[in-house]
């Protein structure tokens, strides 16, 4: 069996450094640590290796087209394909920021959704029969704490079964214009950040439609880490690295035979990303039985737990 290739985005520091050395340790093969700093990135794969990780670096932005075809050129040329894929690369201003509101809503979306979507639709074509992408987002970006209106416009949107990824692109561009006009009338001020994950999750569950029917059998899924000690939280956080790291490994290895995609996981288990709760075994076995059940089943043998009570 050849060895399998994962790769991960912003992993020189934080939850994507421990995502990689969790990928080498529990996957093995070729794991491709990605940053944008070359020397950041050596440098981790150095503390890696002293941990008894074996990593490679490949320079990437996710911002910056031509950093991805780069990149993807290289993926071809000398791996010649991917079973992994997180994208874990993101950005998030300090609540103490004085930076422009439009700066920080530029810059966010064009990290964590927009260079997310480039880089996924981008490495796609190379991805492996069974691959697996994760795309890690955040609680800040569930329906209910955006919108708890049921009946808010852009929410209703966000859940319609053809919804697009154009469709995405807009609310994304309306919310530049909002804040580019002072009108907050469908925004929350400020919250640049929660919308990209909102938005991020909405786009997990386009891409995993679209791709459904691949023979390739390719699961695409999105989780919240947790609230980790990263410079992203200023380390505020009371979760490791590591065990930030827990649920993204987890949605990079659903086993073989699962066929759950375009879903939301929390502390290594299912949760809604529209009610702001776990989901119940009798709810699924409720709701989609023919389909899913089957496949929390599965799960639970590779160590994953369904709510039961």
């Amino acid at each position: 069996m050849a060895s399998k290739v994962s790769v991960v985005t912003g992993g020189n520091k934080g939850i994507g450094y421990a995502i990689c050395k969790g990928l080498a340790r529990q996957v093995g093969g070729t794991v491709i640590l990605t940053a944008r700093s070359e020397k950041r990135g050596l440098a981790a794969v150095v503390k890696l290796k002293e941990e008894g990780c074996e990593c490679v670096y490949e320079q990437l932005d996710i911002t910056d087209t031509y950093s991805i075809v780069r990149f993807k050129e290289r993926v071809t040329n000398y791996y010649g394909g991917i079973d992994i894929l997180c994208n874990n690369a993101g950005i998030a201003y300090k609540c103490a920021s004085t930076a422009p509101l439009m700066e920080k809503a530029t810059v966010t979306m064009e990290t964590n959704l927009v260079g997310t979507r480039d880089v996924t639709n981008s490495l796609l074509p190379l991805m492996k029969v069974g691959g697996r992408v994760c795309h890690v987002s955040s609680m800040c970006g569930i329906l209910d704490r955006m919108w708890p209106d049921k009946r808010h416009p852009i929410r209703l949107s966000l859940l319609s079964e053809k919804l697009t990824e154009e469709a995405i692109m807009k609310i994304m561009r309306d919310y530049y214009t909002a804040v580019d006009c002072n009108d907050y009338k469908y925004f929350k001020k400020d919250s640049a950040y929660s919308l990209s994950k909102v938005l991020l999750t909405a786009l997990t569950r386009v891409q995993a439609r679209l791709i459904k029917s691949d023979p390739r059998n390719i699961l695409i899924n999105c989780c919240c880490p947790g609230y980790v000690d990263t410079d992203m939280s200023s380390h505020k956080g009371p979760l490791t690295i590591d065990e930030g790291a827990a649920t993204p490994l987890m949605v990079c290895q659903l086993v073989q035979g699962c066929n759950i995609s375009g879903e939301f996981f929390r502390e290594m288990k299912h949760f809604n990303w529209e009610g702001d709760c776990y989901y119940h075994k009798q709810h699924i076995r409720n709701n989609d039985p023919s389909e899913h059940f089957d496949d929390y089943q599965k799960l639970l043998g590779a160590g994953y737990h369904v709510i039961t009570n």
